[in-house]
């Protein structure tokens, strides 16, 4: 069975995951010109070591939806490499509470 812990918090810095986590810090960004936008994502273990990351460019749509898919994007990642505990970063707070509910 799979749990799912959800909170939305804001963090001065970044704090490590605890022992055995990692976190993922996500991003979307839209262009100036608002032709294309980016998503970002970078993972750390619990030493806050470096594990990976990744940064695309990606459709247009609107940064709800564009950081929705950094979301996804991370946890694909995180699971592809064999983490399963997980937790994830993103600034965008209405974003992690419709998540959480």
């Amino acid at each position: 069975m799979v749990h799912l812990a959800c909170s939305s918090k804001t963090e001065q810095r970044w704090q490590c995951p605890d022992s055995g986590w990692v976190k993922i810090n996500v991003d979307g960004f839209v262009s100036k010109n608002n032709i294309k936008a980016v998503i970002r994502g970078a993972m750390r273990n619990s030493d806050g070591e470096w594990l990976t990351g990744f940064n695309m460019v990606i459709g247009m749509d609107e940064i709800f939806r564009i950081e929705a898919q950094a979301i996804v994007k991370g946890m694909k990642l995180a699971w592809l490499k064999g983490y399963k505990q997980v937790e994830i970063n993103c600034d965008n707070v209405m974003l992690i509470d419709t998540i959480c509910n």
